[in-house]
């Protein structure tokens, strides 16, 4: 066997396990009570039923908490995209005084573990009087490190040729960036998205300490409060009814942009 068959046995195998609980999940979902409580379990669902579906979206407000998550993740990918490539472009192709030494400065932040910015974050947004806001949910999340990161990259790839030939005909350093930069960077964009709306979709923590009425809770949260409301005997079939829901968006923006992806990771990996 070549190596390269003994590779794909090896990804194909990896790939397997990988979705196994995935497809548990979705199995689970299509059971009735009796098969999910069944000894010795059972792997698939006979008969089908969407009961479950019916169930979770009738006893929680799970759309709800959807479209909070849709839009928390929405606004901070779109912050994201615009404040790490304009800071990306900066870093990368303008020069001022300080320039490196802020750049390591921003990637120093990233180092910070999100439990220490926990309170004074909190306290700020007390003060700001946003606490259980959509506010407090939006705004910590318009900014971060690793977009700055990923585009300064990008741009640093590209020809100086490019650049130059702007400059001549008269670009200024806006259009600089939103004429020539900007329309090359679709995977480092597509790249970006992916990674925040994935983070912001399944960020517990911060929406749990800043919101407290219900009708602002993201979907981890309120599948938090949908478990704990299970007080005597869980319901996984209700339970992973309502977590398919949830998967569901985020696994379609990765399938959107996954041919940009690997693409935006390798940005600046390798120069001419």
């Amino acid at each position: 066997m070549t190596s390269r068959r003994v590779a794909l046995v090896a990804l194909s195998l990896g790939a397997v396990f990988m979705a196994f609980p995935f497809f548990l999940m979705v199995g689970t979902s299509l059971m009735t009570y009796a098969q999910t409580t069944h000894y010795p379990p059972e792997w698939l669902p006979r008969p089908i039923t969407f009961q479950n579906y019916t169930k979770a979206l009738g006893q929680t407000p799970l759309l709800r908490y959807m479209l909070n998550s849709l839009v928390v993740a929405a606004f901070s990918v779109l912050g994201q995209l615009i404040t790490g490539s304009m800071a990306g472009f900066a870093f990368a192709r303008l020069r001022f005084g300080g320039r490196d030494a802020l750049f390591f400065a921003v990637l120093a932040t990233m180092m910070v573990p999100v439990y220490i910015n926990l309170v004074p974050l909190y306290a700020l947004m007390s003060l700001l009087g946003w606490v259980d806001t959509y506010q407090a949910l939006i705004v910590p999340g318009l900014v971060g490190g690793f977009g700055v990161f990923l585009f300064r990259q990008w741009f640093l790839a590209l020809p100086a040729e490019l650049e130059d030939a702007a400059r001549v005909d008269g670009a200024t350093p806006w259009q600089l960036y939103w004429l020539v930069a900007l329309p090359t960077a679709l995977p480092a964009i597509a790249t970006l998205a992916i990674f925040e709306f994935l983070a912001s979709w399944n960020t517990f923590l911060w929406p749990l300490v800043v919101t407290n009425s219900d009708s602002l809770r993201t979907l981890p949260v309120g599948l938090a409060a949908f478990l704990a409301s299970m007080k005597e005997v869980t319901d996984w079939g209700l339970l992973m009814a309502a977590t398919t829901v949830a998967v569901v968006p985020a696994i379609a923006v990765f399938l959107i942009g996954q041919r940009y992806f690997i693409r935006g990771l390798m940005a600046g990996a390798v120069k001419d």
